[in-house]
């Protein structure tokens, strides 16, 4: 009889990791915008509610045209969110508080104001010259200038942006202020080798590393294939995320910095489809990353255009879709090591009680707990996004275009009334807005019912969501049964029972139409979890052959019946949930 596998234990496996929006979180000096004197204000709740590492999103020195990620110096801070001695004395309230603070780091491009890329565009004999990606035009047939191929950015459109300068064309993948480096060049890798180096030296905990999978673009830059036949510019995944020497550049990463330190490190996959492709990343034999974040559950909800997601629409979604995800991300390659992250919202993604369950008064707070205990009781390291901890939902649909401030809402609707009579209605636009764009992460965090919910004494950069007066941080940590309390005691109850951070996972849901069902096991421990995944009540029947003897209820959404045994009073297996209900039972 073989002996059962048992995953390897580790410190970044354990942890509950809180990602802060720092110009959204609390703002210290009234300038309407978060930094990192506000964070530091709240340090002690974080580490009440349980985190045990902060990310934040960037804060270096950028002219935010994407939030920070287009930065202009890798070794400073944006002088909105404060000072590398602020930097300093953030870390160090985290340390004393037995926390970790982990970066975000940009580096498959920079911004356009970046001093290598000022040089780099200055001169074609300029040594920065290949720092970047630069190609000639092309010339169509009547020789109107093109660009060198027909790769679409991320936000639509070219790639590729004239430089009247030197005449060539330079890539990006995203806005044109964000032009990528050319990681062909030792030189740009040695030079983030360093800028690595300066914040681990500094007492950084670890990285998140943005976009990761996108490092390495195909060879010769060769045109997408047309599968977009009414546009110009074509999707162009194929070419240029897993490109052929992706794991060359993390192998390096990791032998030059990484190797160094005991640090966690996540890297954002978001282009990567396949399973397999995911492998070379976070397999500890590949000596890369600890894990990666891919976005297939976050992608349950939007519609596809080929192989390219769209995430400004929206479409409904099946159970049976989410709990695919779920289950085969779950099992995968266990015995070799690879190990998960376990997230459901984060500052790319609407809010998970909108998009997952009901965000009505009668559902939000049930739902958005049932979404917790999805969330606490899987394997992988876990990750909460500001305002999880509170049931924060979406941006009403009253809100005009106006209120968008991201710009990946503003260069979409502005494509769309383009190519429409300035007279047609958006609003089916703005409904696909409602639901599914980044904004509704962004908005300012509800700390308590006074003007822009206590977020800042000024003008806040971005209008408060208008339920602020009753969902808010102060008025939740006064109620023991708000969604905050329960996020607070399920992170417990998830450090007490390692079968639910280490254990195997086996769904037995038997393609339930409602419910998520599944056991976590590990060594002489088990867990039965089961998630009620709509609003009417449903019954759902255990497998009468299993012996459930001994599974005492400990964590449930609706409270009333902690330490029930199966079976014991009802003298059934089956299990009546309640609208939107979630019950752990462990063995």
């Amino acid at each position: 009889m073989s002996t059962p596998f048992v995953p390897s234990r580790a410190w970044w496996k354990e942890a509950t990791i809180y990602q802060i929006f720092p110009i959204s979180f609390f703002d210290s000096n009234g300038d309407g915008i978060g930094d990192l004197n506000g964070i530091y204000a709240k340090l002690d709740y974080l580490k009440d509610l349980g985190v045990d590492v902060l990310w934040l999103s960037p804060i270096y020195r950028s002219p935010l045209a994407d939030m920070g990620y287009d930065i202009s110096d890798f070794r400073d801070i944006d002088p909105r969110y404060g000072t590398l001695a602020d930097w300093d004395n953030l870390l160090s309230g985290v340390h004393e508080r037995g926390m970790k603070l982990m970066m975000d780091l940009v580096v498959n491009h920079t911004s356009d104001e970046h001093q290598w890329f000022l040089d780099s565009r200055s001169s074609k004999s300029d040594p920065k010259r290949d720092w970047y990606i630069w190609r000639p035009p092309r010339y169509d047939d009547d020789g109107n200038r093109q660009p060198p191929n027909n790769w679409r950015s991320v936000f639509q459109g070219s790639a590729w942006e004239y430089d009247e300068i030197t005449e060539e064309y330079y890539l990006h993948l995203f806005v044109s202020k964000q032009p990528d480096l050319n990681w062909e060049n030792a030189d740009v890798r040695d030079a983030v080798w360093d800028f690595m180096q300066f914040w681990t030296d500094r007492g950084c905990d670890g990285f998140r590393l943005d976009v990761i999978d996108l490092l390495s673009k195909a060879e010769g830059l060769p045109d997408a294939p047309i599968t977009s036949p009414d546009e110009v510019y074509q999707p162009a995944v194929i070419h240029y995320a897993n490109g052929p020497k992706i794991h060359e550049y993390i192998k390096e990463m990791d032998k030059k910095v990484l190797s160094k330190y005991d640090l966690i490190t996540v890297g954002e996959a978001s282009f990567t489809q396949k399973m397999s492709e995911f492998d070379g990343y976070v397999l500890p034999s590949n000596n890369e990353l600890n894990m990666v974040f891919h976005f297939q559950l976050m992608d349950v909800d939007f519609p596809k255009e080929g192989n390219s997601r769209l995430p400004l629409k929206h479409k409904d979604w099946t159970l049976a879709e989410f709990r695919q995800v779920v289950v085969k991300w779950q099992n995968y390659k266990r015995e070799e090591g690879f190990w998960n992250t376990v997230y459901i919202e984060n500052h790319d993604h609407a809010r998970s009680v909108t998009r997952f369950g009901d965000d009505s008064e009668e559902w939000r707070a049930k739902s958005a707990k049932m979404l917790a205990i999805l969330e606490i009781s899987q394997s992988g390291t876990l990750y909460i996004y500001q305002g999880q901890e509170l049931g924060l939902k979406n941006l009403p649909r009253t809100w005009g275009i106006e209120e968008y401030k991201d710009i990946a809402s503003q260069i979409y609707y502005k494509k769309k009334k383009l190519l429409i009579d300035e007279a047609v209605d958006m609003s089916d636009i703005l409904d696909g807005f409602q639901r599914n764009a980044r904004d509704h992460a962004r908005v300012p965090m509800q700390w308590n019912s006074s003007a822009h919910a206590g977020f800042t004494s000024g003008e806040p950069w971005m209008r408060v969501n208008e339920d602020y007066q009753t969902w808010n941080v102060a008025a939740q940590l006064k109620d023991n049964d708000s969604v905050h309390s329960f996020w607070k005691h399920a992170l417990n109850l998830r450090k007490a029972h390692e079968v639910l951070i280490y254990g195997d996972f086996s769904d037995i849901s038997n393609s339930h139409e409602e419910v998520f069902a599944y056991i976590r096991t590990l060594e002489n421990s088990s867990a039965l979890v089961l998630l009620n995944f709509k609003k009417t009540d449903v019954i759902f029947s255990l497998d009468s052959k299993s012996d459930w003897t001994g599974f005492r209820h400990v964590l449930g959404n609706y409270g009333g019946d902690e330490g029930d045994e199966i079976g014991v009073a009802s003298g059934s297996n089956d299990i009546r949930l309640r609208g939107f209900e979630g019950r752990v039972y462990i063995q």
